[in-house]
C-alpha cells in the first residue's frame, strides 16, 4: 500500500524550515557569501514578526504577522 499526502515523520523541525527558505534558496542561487544569514557584509533582508516563532507553540505559527520588512538593508515596511 502506497502513503499519499502528509506524514508525520517526514516533517521538518522549525529549525530546518527556517534555514528551507533563507540559506536554502540563497545556496541554490549561489549567492551564499552574500546572503542567507544575519551577519557583518551580507545582504540585509529581513522580516520582523510579532513574537518570536520558536517561542509560540507550533500550531500558532500560522497566526504569526509582520511588524517590519527589510530589503537591502533599507525599511520597506514598518508599523512601528
Amino acid at each position: 500500500m502506497s502513503k499519499v499526502g502528509w506524514q508525520a515523520e517526514q516533517r521538518l523541525t522549525l529549525a530546518e524550515t527556517l534555514r528551507a527558505f533563507t540559506m536554502g534558496p540563497a545556496y541554490a542561487a549561489g549567492v551564499e557569501k552574500e546572503c542567507g544569514i544575519l551577519a557583518a557584509g551580507r545582504w540585509a533582508d529581513r522580516v520582523v514578526l510579532d513574537e518570536d516563532p520558536f517561542a509560540v507553540p507550533a500550531e500558532s505559527l500560522r497566526h504569526l504577522a509582520p511588524r517590519a520588512t527589510m530589503v537591502g538593508g533599507r525599511w520597506t515596511w514598518r508599523e512601528f
